[in-house]
C-alpha cells in the first residue's frame, strides 16, 4: 500500500474513533467564500483554493475540523488540494509549526512550511489565489488561572495542551468541544499587504502574526479575557494608587487609622466583587436548560449576529430593558448557549442574599449599591472595580432604567452607571465601547401578581429567600415565549464625538465630569432606551391586550376581534417600527387560540356569535404588556383618535396638533423619529389607514370618519383608544397647573398632586391603568412643557406660563370628548385648603417612611 494510502486509512479510522466521543458545536456562520462542492479544492472560475488555518499543531484538532467540513459539505480538510503542478497533502495550515527535526525543542518557532510553498506559488501563478479560512476549536469553556487544578487540567485554556491533556479534552470535553470558521482572508492580498507596508518582514512572518493576532481575538471572544481569581483582583485593587489615596482621604475624613480605613476599602471590595467560575456558570447552564424547558414554550434569539461581529473588536456592555429578575439569567444564558462569554453584570445589593448572591457572583454578577451619596471610600472602590473590568475588555451588563419596570414602559434612564462607564474609558481607552441595546419580551411574567399590587400602591416588596421560594413555585405554570431582540448598536466613540468630548482626557477617578461628557451620558442613554424600542417583538399576547384594553367591558365579538388583530398585523407588517422589529406570524384566529391556551383570555359561548373576554383579574396584568407595544402604535392611534373624534379635519391641522403633542409623547414613549422626519411618518400612517378603509381622505384634503356604527369606525375606535390614557394623564397636569394659575404652585407640588390624582381617577372610574400611578410619567412631563418654553419658574420656585400655555391646553378639544374634559376639571379644582391638607398628607407619609427605614 503507497504511504498516501496508508495516510487516508489512518485519517479515515482516527475520524470513526474521534467520532464516537467527539460532537463539536459549530458557532456562528460558515463563510460565503467556502461554499464550494464536496470533495473540490479549485474554484475554476477564479482559481481559489480553500485552506483551514489553526492555530496550534494538534492532530485531533485537525481531524475535527476535517469531520465538520466534509458534514457541511465544504472542502475537505485533511484532502489533498491540487495547485497546477505542485500538492499540497492537505489544506490546513498550522500556524504554530512543531519542527521534527529537533525532538528536544518544544518552542514552535519553525515557520510553517506549508504557508512558505503557497506564498512561493502565489509569486509563480498570478491566476491563483487562496482563500485562508480562520478556525477557533476548543475544548470546553474554561478561563485560565481558576482555583481548581483539576478545572485547569482538564478545560481549554489560553495555554497549548500537551499531548496527554488533549487526550483528556477529548476524552472529558468531547461533547462540549465548539468549533467556529470564521470569515476567509486572501493569502494574495495578505502578501501584497505585508511587502507594501511591512518591508523588513517576510511576508510569511507578518502573516503568522496577524493570524495568531486574529485567532488570539476570537478566542478571547468565547473563553473571555485571561482572568485572575478574586483573591488577586481584590488585592491589585486596594493596592491601586486611586484606592490607596481614597484610604487616605477617608482616615483624615472619619478620623480612624489608616488600618481601620483600608479594612472598610476591603469590605467594599468584598461586598462588591465578583467571584466568576466556569464551573459555577456550567452548572447554570445546564439548570436553566432545564428551568427554561419547564417554563416556556421556547426561547426565540432575533438579530445576534450583530454581537458576534461586534465582539471581536469592541468592548461590549449589554443594555437590555428590565422587566424581571428572570432578564439576567436569561441574556446570560442565550449569550453562553451561542458561543460568547457572559458579561459580569451589575445587580443590586438588594440581591446580594446568602446562597442567592453566592450563586450570582460565580455567574458573573458583581453587586453595587442603590447610592453611593455621602461615602467617598466606596464610590471610589466602586469606580476602580468597574475600572478594571473594561480594562480586561470583560464584556460587561447593566440596566439602563436602574430597576424594574412596574408597568412595561421603558423608564427614564438612570445614568450613574453609565457616566462611570464613560469616565472610565476617558481614563483608558483600552478598547472602543459598543453598547447592545436588548429587548426582552414575555408573554407572562413571573412577577406579575406583585407588579399589579405595587402599582396599587402596595410598598415595594424587599427580595428575600422566602420571596424566592414563593415564586418557585409557579414553575409549573406556562408562561408561553420569550424572545430576546438585539438591537442596533450605540458606540460610545460616535456620541462622545458628537458632543465634542472625544478629546478629553481624565486623569484620576475624582475629577469632575465636564459639561459635554454629561451630555454624552444624557445622549447615549437616550439613545439606547430608543433603540430598546427599536428592537420591539409583537407577540401574540401584547396583541390581545392593545386590542380588549381598547374596549369600554374588555370584551368584542370573536369575528371583529380576529378582524382587529389581522388589521394590526397587517399595519405592523406594512410600516414596521424599525428593521429589526419582530411581528408574530400567527393569525388573528391563531393568537386568539394562543391567548386561550395561556388561560389570559375566555370565549364567551353565543347563540348570535362568541365574544372574546379578558379572564376574571388579568385586565391590570395586561396592560403590562400591552405597554410594551404602545409606542409602534402611538402614531396609528393618535391619528385615528383626531380623526374619529372630530368626524373630519384638515390634514394640515391633524399634522400641527400632533407635531403640538410628539415631544411629549417622544420622552413617554422614547420614540425613535425626530422631529424633522415627523411629518413624512404621519403622512405614511394616513395613507395606510385610508388603505385599510379606516378613514378616507377627500379632495379638499379632509380627513374623514367612516360612517358610525359601522364596522369601520368600529376599528377605527380601538384604534384611537391606546393614545387616550396619555392624553387624559397630560390634560390632568395641564388642567390643575391652569387651575392654580401663573406663579401659585411649585413643580414639585404638581407633581405630587398629579399623582395622587392618578391614583384616584384610576380608582374612581375603573381606568384599570398601572401608569396612573407612575409618578415618573408626570415628572416627564413636567420637563418636557419646561424644555419646549410653555412653563418656567419664578424666583421663588413656583411655575410661571402664559397664553401659549393655555393654547397646548385646548388642543385636548380635538381629542377628548365632553364627559371626559368635564371630569378632569372637577377632579382637578382644589381650594387652597384641601390643597395644604393633601400636601401635609403626603410629607407625613414620606417622613414616616424615612422613619421606617433608618430603624432598620
Amino acid at each position: 500500500m503507497s504511504k498516501s494510502g496508508f495516510g487516508q486509512m489512518y485519517r479515515r479510522f482516527s475520524s470513526k474513533l474521534l467520532d464516537l466521543v467527539v460532537t463539536p458545536h459549530v458557532l456562528g456562520e460558515v463563510p460565503a467564500e467556502t461554499q464550494l462542492s464536496e470533495n473540490q479544492n479549485i474554484d475554476q472560475s477564479n482559481k481559489k483554493v480553500v485552506c483551514y488555518v489553526l492555530q496550534n499543531y494538534s492532530r485531533s484538532n485537525a481531524l475535527v475540523v476535517d469531520g465538520e467540513t466534509r458534514r457541511l459539505k465544504l472542502p475537505a480538510a485533511l484532502d489533498p488540494i491540487l495547485l497546477a503542478e505542485q500538492k499540497e497533502k492537505a489544506a490546513v495550515l498550522f500556524l504554530q509549526h512543531q519542527d521534527d527535526t529537533h525532538l528536544l525543542s518544544q518552542t514552535p518557532n519553525v515557520l510553517p512550511p506549508r504557508l512558505l510553498r503557497l506564498i512561493e506559488f502565489l509569486e509563480q501563478h498570478s491566476e491563483y489565489d487562496i482563500e485562508l479560512v480562520p478556525v477557533t476549536v476548543l475544548w470546553g469553556r474554561s478561563p485560565d488561572k481558576e482555583d481548581s487544578w483539576f478545572k485547569l487540567l482538564f478545560t481549554d485554556t489560553w495555554a497549548t495542551p500537551s499531548k496527554v491533556k488533549q487526550l483528556m479534552n477529548i476524552g472529558l470535553h468531547g461533547r462540549e468541544s465548539y468549533l467556529e470558521f470564521h470569515e476567509a482572508q486572501s493569502l494574495r492580498a495578505l502578501v501584497n499587504y505585508a511587502k507594501e507596508h511591512h518591508p523588513n518582514l517576510s511576508p510569511a512572518t507578518y502573516i503568522i502574526s496577524e493570524l495568531n493576532e486574529y485567532l488570539d481575538r476570537q478566542r478571547e471572544i468565547v473563553l473571555g479575557p485571561d482572568l485572575s481569581d478574586r483573591r488577586n483582583v481584590m488585592q491589585s485593587l486596594i493596592k491601586s494608587q486611586e484606592v490607596q489615596d481614597a484610604i487616605r482621604k477617608e482616615s483624615i475624613r472619619s478620623k480612624v487609622s489608616m488600618i481601620e480605613a483600608e479594612r472598610r476599602a476591603i469590605g467594599f471590595v468584598n461586598e462588591i466583587a465578583s467571584d466568576y467560575s466556569a464551573s459555577a456558570v456550567h452548572f447554570a447552564d445546564k439548570a436553566l436548560t432545564r428551568l427554561w424547558t419547564q417554563l416556556y414554550d421556547g426561547v426565540e434569539v432575533h438579530n445576534f449576529s450583530t454581537v458576534r461581529e461586534l465582539a471581536k473588536d469592541y468592548e461590549i456592555i449589554y443594555t437590555p430593558c428590565h422587566r424581571s429578575h428572570i432578564d439576567y439569567l436569561l441574556l446570560s444564558y442565550v449569550i453562553y448557549k451561542r458561543g460568547l462569554m457572559v458579561p459580569y453584570i451589575a445587580a443590586g445589593d438588594n440581591l446580594n442574599m446568602p446562597f442567592v448572591g453566592q450563586l450570582l457572583r460565580g455567574g458573573g454578577a458583581f453587586f453595587i449599591r442603590r447610592s453611593f451619596r455621602g461615602n467617598a471610600l466606596y464610590t471610589s472602590v466602586f469606580k476602580e472595580y468597574l475600572y478594571s473590568i473594561l480594562s480586561r475588555n470583560t464584556p460587561l451588563e447593566y440596566f439602563i432604567e436602574g430597576g424594574r419596570s412596574r408597568t412595561g414602559r421603558l423608564l427614564p434612564p438612570k445614568t450613574g452607571m453609565l457616566a462611570m462607564t464613560v469616565h472610565s474609558h476617558l481614563r483608558d481607552r483600552a478598547k472602543p465601547i459598543v453598547f447592545i441595546p436588548t429587548y426582552i419580551g414575555y408573554e407572562r411574567l413571573m412577577e406579575g401578581a406583585t407588579y399589579v399590587g405595587e402599582m396599587n400602591g402596595k410598598p415595594k416588596e424587599t427580595e428575600s429567600i422566602f420571596g424566592i421560594l414563593q415564586t418557585l413555585r409557579k414553575i409549573e405554570r406556562i408562561f408561553g415565549k420569550v424572545h430576546v431582540n438585539f438591537g442596533q448598536p450605540v458606540f460610545l466613540d460616535d456620541v462622545l464625538k458628537e458632543h465634542n468630548a472625544d478629546q478629553i482626557k481624565i486623569e484620576r477617578n475624582d475629577d469632575p465630569i465636564p459639561p459635554e461628557v454629561s451630555n454624552t451620558v444624557n445622549s447615549a442613554a437616550n439613545t439606547i432606551l430608543e433603540n430598546i424600542n427599536r428592537a420591539v417583538v409583537i407577540n401574540p399576547v401584547s396583541l390581545l391586550s392593545l386590542i380588549l384594553l381598547a374596549t369600554p367591558k374588555h370584551t368584542l365579538d370573536e369575528k371583529i376581534c380576529i378582524k382587529q388583530l389581522d388589521t394590526y398585523r397587517k399595519l405592523a407588517s406594512a410600516l414596521p417600527y424599525d428593521e429589526r422589529s419582530q411581528i408574530t406570524p400567527l393569525s388573528g384566529k391563531e393568537i386568539i387560540a394562543y391567548g386561550m391556551k395561556l388561560k389570559l383570555i375566555k370565549r364567551v359561548q353565543h347563540v348570535l356569535g362568541d365574544i372574546i373576554a379578558i379572564e376574571d383579574n388579568q385586565a391590570i396584568l395586561l396592560t403590562y404588556f400591552r405597554n410594551n407595544i404602545l409606542h409602534t402604535f402611538v402614531l396609528p392611534s393618535l391619528i385615528a383618535a383626531l380623526v374619529e373624534h372630530n368626524g373630519k379635519i384638515k390634514h394640515a391641522d391633524l399634522i400641527n396638533v400632533i407635531q403640538t403633542l410628539y415631544p411629549f409623547l417622544k420622552a413617554e414613549l422614547f420614540l425613535k423619529w425626530k422631529e424633522d422626519e415627523l411629518k413624512v411618518q404621519i403622512c405614511k400612517y394616513i395613507e395606510a389607514l385610508v388603505q385599510a378603509k379606516l378613514i378616507s381622505i377627500d379632495e379638499d384634503n379632509f380627513l374623514h370618519s367612516p360612517a358610525p356604527n359601522s364596522e369601520e369606525h368600529n376599528q377605527l375606535v380601538v384604534l384611537a383608544a391606546p393614545v387616550m390614557q396619555s392624553l387624559e394623564r397630560y390634560y390632568m397636569t395641564l388642567a390643575l397647573i391652569t387651575q392654580r394659575g401663573s406663579g401659585n404652585i411649585s413643580t414639585h407640588q404638581v407633581e405630587i398632586l398629579s399623582h395622587l390624582l392618578g391614583q384616584r381617577l384610576s380608582v374612581l372610574y375603573e381606568f384599570n391603568s398601572p401608569e396612573f400611578f407612575d409618578k415618573s410619567l408626570f415628572q416627564s412631563f413636567i420637563k418636557v412643557l419646561t424644555q419646549q418654553g410653555y412653563i418656567d419658574k419664578n424666583e421663588e420656585g413656583a411655575i410661571i406660563f402664559d397664553e401659549n400655555f393655555r393654547n397646548v391646553a385646548q388642543y385636548a378639544n380635538l381629542v377628548l370628548d365632553d364627559v371626559t374634559l368635564q371630569m378632569l376639571q372637577h377632579i382637578t379644582s382644589f381650594t387652597d385648603e384641601e390643597l395644604k391638607e393633601a400636601l401635609d398628607a403626603v410629607a407625613a407619609q414620606q417622613a414616616k417612611k424615612r422613619l421606617k427605614r433608618k430603624k432598620k
